[in-house]
């Protein structure tokens, strides 16, 4: 067991690594494209650590790992322990009440003053007071720091579980190519709105495009995310700008008047069931299928990907084929 190697160097594969030094072993951690970046969909993500929220539409096992994830992080990077605010537009309202039936964890709010002054418009919301949010970047890189500082650096090779003996934790995504596994298209936006203050995410509930807007600091704000099942991998597409962009105006108009500094779109690795798994194969532990639960569940998968290698304990997210 002193010779696990990881491949890839997203979030999977990086609280891989985390977790096997957490558990007294250094091992080697190769990424065809060295240091997290834009190409890879760890840095598109929202980084919002939302289980009850993703409740809506996720299977038990997200919201249950998922509760986890804050303390995680917070043993390495700045976590914002502010909630989540769920609205509605009065012509949606049906959508919030159906939100609150398919979750929990939330209080109903009747006047958002107090939450988010500039929100106070919107009549009714629901707050998950539990529930936090990260910058993804920066946890990329302070996790990439904090693995330097115990010896293990990123190796920048292309190298497949074949390529290397003993035990390997493989962490590739779409790349991987497993059985089962689908893309699942998303597109995000980030802005540059310093006249808007929000302090926690807020989904805004739609029929057709829903949305969520996570901020950032300086006045940064990232507007996520469209979710086509599809393989494309070419940039964000004019439909999405407009989607995105008119879901926010009908938050706050005030962001019709933002900078547009960046758009991404990347596939988020998926099963049937959205449920991401620790496939072992021989003496290979596939970590994969994070479909929009990259930041959520990444610790869970990497916790009981190393108990399996290091006690043999098979957790429930753990498949052996």
């Amino acid at each position: 067991m002193t010779n696990v190697t990881v491949i890839g160097a997203g979030v999977a594969g990086l609280c891989a690594a985390y977790a096997l030094s957490q558990a007294g072993l250094t091992p080697r951690l190769v990424d065809r494209n060295g240091a997290p970046g834009s190409h890879g969909c760890s840095w598109w993500a929202g980084g919002m650590l939302a289980p009850f929220c993703e409740g809506a539409t996720a299977e038990p096992a997200i919201v249950t790992h998922g509760q986890k994830a804050a303390a995680f992080w917070a043993e390495i990077t700045e976590v914002h322990h502010r909630g989540s605010l769920v609205v509605a537009l009065e012509r949606d309202r049906g959508e919030l009440d159906r939100f609150a039936r398919r979750t929990s964890g939330y209080e109903p709010v009747s006047d958002l003053s107090a939450l988010e002054q500039e929100l106070a418009h919107h009549p009714r919301a629901l707050f998950f007071p539990s529930e936090a949010h990260l910058d993804p970047r920066r946890a990329l890189s302070d996790l990439v720091s904090l693995l330097a500082s115990r010896g293990i650096a990123i190796e920048c090779r292309a190298l497949t579980p074949g390529d290397i003996s003993g035990p390997v934790i493989d962490a590739r995504g779409m790349v991987a190519d497993l059985p089962g596994l689908r893309g699942v298209r998303g597109e995000m936006l980030v802005l540059h709105a310093p006249e808007i203050t929000l302090a926690r995410p807020v989904r805004l509930l739609h029929p057709r495009h829903p949305l969520y807007i996570v901020p950032r600091a300086d006045g940064l704000f990232m507007l996520g995310a469209t979710q086509l099942e599809s393989n494309d991998r070419r940039g964000v597409s004019a439909r999405a700008v407009l989607e995105l962009l008119s879901a926010a105006y009908a938050l706050d108009p005030r962001f019709a008047e933002a900078e547009l500094l960046e758009t991404g779109a990347d596939l988020r690795p998926a099963y049937a069931d959205n449920i991401p798994r620790v496939t072992v194969r021989g003496r290979v532990l596939h970590l994969n299928g994070l479909f929009r639960h990259g930041y959520l569940m990444a610790p869970a998968l990497a916790e009981q990907a190393v108990a399996y290698l290091t006690t043999g304990i098979k957790g429930d997210l753990v498949h052996e084929d």
